[in-house]
């Protein structure tokens, strides 16, 4: 029971935001790209996604990851490939493999959905700030980043009360002087303060993506990991 109340409160921390609105009966005639580019965004977004290689994301056809956590001793992972120019997903946990179409979600693979939105946000976040909409934008220049109190620019990503898993959530972004994410804080809807900050740390580049491969709290007692990467 302790390792089952562990999972689900895993995937409620950072169960981000989807980049469009599904319904339970997605099987409509009109399919959606989840990685179709808005045009009506701040300029800094757009630099801060092809500071992470965004320009390289039209060459993607495959992209494998395993998400893991580390808290507290106990560790959960979970395994993903993704093939977004036909929006196929599979999910491979210890005892589970799953496969759907990211256009056909229903009310059975919502929770499987809602999971591996939560971690492609961690991964690919960066690539988010130009893939979604219902969200607005705050920059604030030389602003102490909450774990390494370096002076950063700090971007706000403030989404509307509207669409999504979880509407009215908050994220604040530290970017140094490339554009490059740093740290990250999550404020949930209805909060004034973080419910968690984590770094943004051991970059690595995967045919042209910039990846963060860990990310810890300032105590380190959390720590968010990927493994397994590749891309082709």
């Amino acid at each position: 029971m302790k390792q089952l109340y562990f999972i689900l409160i895993l995937s409620l921390i950072f169960s981000c935001k989807k980049a469009e609105n599904k319904s339970e009966n997605s099987d409509s005639k009109s399919e959606m790209n989840s990685t179709e580019v808005k045009n009506d965004r701040p300029e800094i977004l757009m630099k801060i996604a092809k500071a992470h290689g965004f320009e390289n994301w039209s060459d993607i056809d495959e992209l494998k990851y395993s998400f893991n956590v580390d808290r507290g001793g106990n560790v959960f992972t979970r395994g993903w490939e993704w093939q977004p120019k036909i929006e196929k997903v599979s999910m491979t946990t210890a005892d589970t493999t799953l496969t759907y179409n990211l256009n056909k979600v229903d009310s059975t693979l919502q929770r499987t959905d809602q999971a591996f939105i939560n971690d492609k946000y961690w991964l690919l976040f960066p690539f988010q700030l130009v893939w979604d909409d219902n969200f607005d934008t705050e920059i604030k220049n030389e602003v102490e980043a909450p774990i390494s109190e370096k002076k950063l620019t700090e971007v706000s990503i403030n989404y509307k009360n509207e669409a999504g898993y979880t509407p009215g959530d908050t994220y604040k972004i530290y970017i140094d002087d490339q554009n490059i994410i740093r740290e990250w804080s999550y404020i949930p809807s209805g909060k004034q303060e973080p419910a968690m900050s984590t770094t943004w740390e051991d970059y690595e580049t995967f045919k042209g993506l910039k990846i963060a491969k860990t990310h810890q709290n300032p105590d380190k007692t959390f720590k968010l990991y990927f493994t397994d990467i590749s891309a082709k």
